[in-house]
């Protein structure tokens, strides 16, 4: 019998989280039954996702919720065989005994020389997320300037350079210098930092004069207040997140944007990835062939030891990553 290390929610987040949120505990895992496999967690994922959903849709005491990357050590379902390795959404445990149901294969033709935890990253949930962003919801065309707020994060990231790909314009913005450079690395056409810039409406406007027709949305609240009425004429607005709004105790009040929806008909719709769940299997090849050809770089903010997963998640809120947060076991 295994001992599986779990991080709980002792207590739902009041503001922003802090350690004595959460509780590390040891759970006994049996052995696998006829059909089930024994995993062992080798990479996990922290996303922003996380904080909204935690109110959402946990109780206090539960898994924390969360993505990993995990090896079959013992199997008894010859769909996975020992050594296979898996996409699970058992949140952070270090072990799970599963059926075989909640668990996806990793790419059969998974490139040798692509680290395996990119499949939490830019070929999986965060990089589909840009895909589906761009192409579903803001439908983007050649030609185009798109705006992404956030754009150096695990989406971000990805959305600039897809949208570079498309034959796009992209203006990027991000909280550091860093940062900013490396949007810059990844071909972003323009780049700034928010956080120094003396007015973010003079810093869009002056980045792009004419307006922009797609803006991907990974932050709301007063970014976005600036930014809507820089649309042009039926602009398109994916809203992915809203990460400047999740940590408030006091929920913030407009600007109201309904008189710049109406008169330049814009277009805004949130959106979450597994609405295309079903286009997977021939999206991940995709982006793993732009990958292979230089087009889509990887960058990676890695902690290791699952005992820093809550300080791994907390300093992803704060911003401390560059492309997508990922704890090693």
């Amino acid at each position: 019998m295994v001992q599986a290390k779990t991080w709980i929610l002792r207590k739902h987040f009041e503001g922003f989280p802090k350690d004595s949120d959460f509780e590390l505990r040891v759970q006994q895992v049996p052995e696998p039954k006829d059909g089930e496999v024994l995993l062992e967690a080798v990479f996990l994922s922290v996303d922003p996702y996380m904080r909204p959903y935690s109110r959402a849709r946990m109780k206090e005491g539960d898994v924390m919720i969360g993505t990993q990357i995990a090896k079959v050590i013992q199997s008894k379902n010859p769909s996975f065989p020992v050594g296979s390795h898996v996409v699970t959404r058992h949140g952070w445990r270090t072990h799970t005994l599963s059926d075989g149901t909640d668990i996806t294969r990793l790419l059969s033709d998974w490139p040798q020389d692509c680290p395996m935890s990119l499949a939490l990253g830019t070929i999986g949930m965060p990089g589909l997320t840009a895909l589906y962003g761009l192409e579903e919801v803001c439908q983007i065309q050649p030609g185009e300037m798109v705006l992404v707020n956030a754009a150096a994060g695990a989406v971000g990231s990805v959305v600039g350079q897809i949208a570079k790909i498309k034959g796009c314009k992209v203006v990027g913005c991000a909280g550091t210098d860093a940062k900013v450079s490396y949007l810059k690395e990844l071909g972003f056409d323009h780049a700034f930092n928010y956080k120094t810039v003396t007015s973010l409406e003079e810093a869009l406007r002056a980045a792009s004069p004419d307006g922009y027709d797609c803006y991907f949305d990974n932050v709301g609240g007063p970014f976005s207040s600036v930014a809507i009425p820089q649309m042009k004429q039926f602009g398109r607005i994916a809203v992915c997140g809203s990460i400047s709004l999740y940590n408030d105790s006091t929920p913030q009040t407009g600007p109201f944007v309904q008189q710049h929806m109406v008169f330049k008909q814009l277009k805004m719709e949130g959106f979450i990835v597994g609405r295309w769940e079903h286009k997977s299997a021939e999206s991940l090849p995709r982006l793993i062939s732009w990958m292979k050809e230089g087009k889509l770089k990887c960058q990676e903010h890695i902690t290791t030891g699952f005992e820093n997963m809550p300080a791994a998640f907390m300093g992803m809120l704060k911003g401390d990553n560059i492309g997508k947060a990922i704890i090693k076991i």
